[in-house]
């Protein structure tokens, strides 16, 4: 139950719930909404959306429907294999080396066959400890990771703003939450008082656009660094290849020496390769092992494209022994 939404009998009239449901979402369609985010689908009867989202496919198979579903992971999977197209994730929560390997590894794996995840680096509802007390640097690596790690990703408004002034202490829950009220932001004044990460969401974005290894969630490939504060992978798709290093540690400085597994960049163990970093335009020489030291709030990621020759190996193509 809602101490706000009527609560609705859904197993009295299933037919007519359904017609009229579709009737609502349709006069939306017919005004240019192609996208529909779903609050808490796992509370209502799965055939419900079953039978909803398959009768708006059926003609406008564009229209996607987003399941913001935090539960558990068995009917978040459910939700998918229902039908819909982009899931909310554990993401948020996610955030040391081990945390995010394990996790990425999950959604890139056998889940991938039926759930396209979505990361929000935050939502409405979840300000987390991390972006609490990291400040500036961890809006700015956070956003890195969830624009690399998997196709689809969003931020609740305000993230640009590094908005994180939570209710109470200990609570994930925003202090001027936008559920109760207007918020009217400054974004020009914030621009030019440089109070906005908007220009590094703006590059991130345009990268995103720029390589169709950032297109797909099954190239993910992990990489060894020697400090577990840093993190290391790489997408391939073609000859298309972006490596990513990211400092988790939003306080301090952190040095590593990143370890490449080679033949998952298509080259053999003893090739180098310059490298662009796409987030500042710099090119560096990098082979299978590579020095890094990034600075929280000057340089928290390098996001590397890889500058191939002619005579590179395909990716995916084992390099001849």
């Amino acid at each position: 139950k809602y101490q706000d939404i009527y609560p609705i009998a859904f197993d009295a009239d299933m037919d007519g719930l359904i017609a009229e449901t579709l009737r609502v979402l349709r006069h939306w369609m017919d005004h240019g909404v192609r996208i529909f985010r779903v609050d808490n689908p796992h509370t209502k009867p799965v055939v419900f959306w079953e039978r909803v989202i398959a009768a708006v496919n059926a003609t406008d198979p564009d229209v996607i429907f987003l399941a913001e579903a935090f539960t558990r992971p068995a009917m978040m999977h459910t939700l998918a294999q229902t039908g819909f197209q982009q899931s909310y994730t554990y993401f948020t929560w996610r955030n040391t080396k081990q945390e995010l390997t394990e996790y990425l590894t999950e959604l890139s794996g056998e889940a991938a066959a039926w759930m396209r995840p979505n990361l929000f680096a935050n939502t409405p509802d979840i300000l987390h400890a991390y972006l609490q007390h990291g400040g500036r640097p961890a809006f700015e690596v956070r956003a890195v990771l969830a624009a690399t790690l998997a196709p689809s990703w969003g931020i609740y408004s305000g993230y640009e703003l590094c908005e994180n002034t939570p209710l109470k202490p200990g609570s994930e829950e925003y202090l001027d939450s936008e559920k109760y009220q207007l918020k009217p932001r400054d974004w020009a004044a914030a621009a030019r008082e440089g109070r906005t990460i908007a220009p590094l969401l703006t590059r991130l974005n345009d990268i995103r656009r720029r390589h169709p290894a950032l297109h797909r969630l099954r190239n993910l490939r992990f990489h060894a660094t020697d400090n577990d504060a840093v993190i290391a992978y790489s997408k391939s798709e073609g000859p298309d290849t972006v490596v990513v290093v990211a400092n988790l540690d939003p306080h301090h400085t952190q040095e590593a020496t990143v370890s490449l597994d080679m033949p998952q960049l298509g080259l053999d163990w003893h090739e180098s390769m310059p490298v662009r970093d796409e987030l500042i335009g710099e090119t560096h020489h990098w082979g299978r092992a590579n020095y890094v030291r990034l600075v929280p709030g000057e340089r928290p990621a390098h996001v590397l494209h890889v500058q191939r020759s002619s005579t590179s190996p395909e990716i995916g193509r084992p390099p001849a022994p």
